[in-house]
């Protein structure tokens, strides 16, 4: 499965900045994904942006007053080029829908270039520019609570549906309850999840349905760590164990975990992909295993020994030489 983040996006644009026209005054975004992808291509290359409803009505957005320079005084009927862009493009549909709104605006055709960041493919009809390729299946950072995966998925709940208790508020008491009833939204799934797996203990499972329920949270089953207090499960850590267990014997093909340490451990137990909301990476079960190794290893000596066991069980002992042949440490 094969994940970006926003940060991706971003370092995606500006590795191919050279790949689009030199002329191009104006970027236009396609709701709802493009707007992102526009935003960071605009800011970039400090150029003028807008929405495409707006495009079409002939109005671009103010520009501020930091990078102030002729090009972004431009009206649209002086505009050289126009960049249509859009996050990602798969089979192609919302990319024709732009095409068609985008002739309204009464632009030359010859004017607008059609893109898009991510694509399955690397050519397109309907766009005349593919940044990168990402294969299917595939999850991007602003779109991860919105997917159909979610129906095949395992999901932490603090740290993902609600901010992580303080302190404080983790008290196994009073203030806990109170976090349960009050705690605060962060990602809010908009599709049903298959499984909610918590280290949250099973005593506070009513108050758990109750804060779900309260936020219009879908879910098929709530697992939920069958221990007396707070004290014995972290005398136990138990957390990434437990969570790891239920997904292995799942029939989930993700878990999203909060929590990096907790992730690595997670897909290391179970064999299956985690993907982290603290580092916004997927952590395949192969990764696992060389970041746990890498934090293991306290000295250079030592994370250099696990970057090339790492590279002889990748490569083989043959590719592994031929690497090492190819590059020479520094005079």
């Amino acid at each position: 499965m094969y994940y970006r983040s926003i940060a991706d996006m971003n370092s995606t644009i500006a590795r191919n900045l050279h790949r689009l026209p030199r002329d191009i005054d104006l970027v236009v975004g396609i709701p709802r994904s493009g707007l992102l992808a526009a935003n960071l291509v605009s800011l970039t290359a400090n150029i003028q942006m807008t929405d495409l409803d707006s495009f079409v009505a002939g109005k671009t957005f103010s520009c501020g007053i930091t990078k102030r320079s002729a090009a972004l005084q431009r009206t649209i009927p002086e505009m050289r080029r126009i960049l249509v862009i859009d996050d990602s493009i798969n089979g192609g549909g919302a990319m024709r829908e732009a095409r068609v709104k985008a002739a309204a605006a009464g632009v030359a055709r010859d004017q607008l270039v059609f893109a898009a960041v991510y694509g399955t493919y690397e050519r397109y009809d309907e766009a005349d520019l593919v940044l990168e390729v990402v294969p299917q299946p595939r999850l991007f950072q602003w779109n991860v609570m919105h997917h159909k995966f979610l129906g095949q998925s395992c999901v932490d709940i603090d740290g993902v549906l609600c901010f992580d208790p303080t302190n404080e508020e983790n008290d196994d008491g009073p203030a806990y309850l109170q976090f349960l009833a009050q705690a605060r939204p962060l990602y809010v799934p908009t599709r049903k999840i298959a499984y909610l797996v918590t280290s949250r203990l099973e005593k506070y499972r009513a108050q758990t349905e109750a804060w779900l329920a309260a936020q219009g949270i879908e879910y098929g089953e709530l697992i939920m760590l069958d221990l007396p207090s707070k004290e014995e499960r972290q005398r136990l850590a138990a957390h990434g164990r437990f969570k790891a267990e239920f997904y292995r014997r799942s029939d989930a093909v993700l878990f999203i975990e909060s929590e990096h340490d907790q992730a690595v451990n997670i897909a290391k137990l179970s064999g299956k992909p985690v993907l982290c909301i603290e580092s916004q990476q997927m952590i395949s079960s192969n990764s696992a295993w060389l970041l746990a190794g890498l934090k293991q290893a306290k000295s250079l000596e030592g994370r250099q020994a696990m970057l090339k066991a790492a590279a002889r069980a990748m490569l083989g002992e043959r590719g592994y030489q031929a690497l090492k042949g190819r590059v020479r440490k520094p005079a």
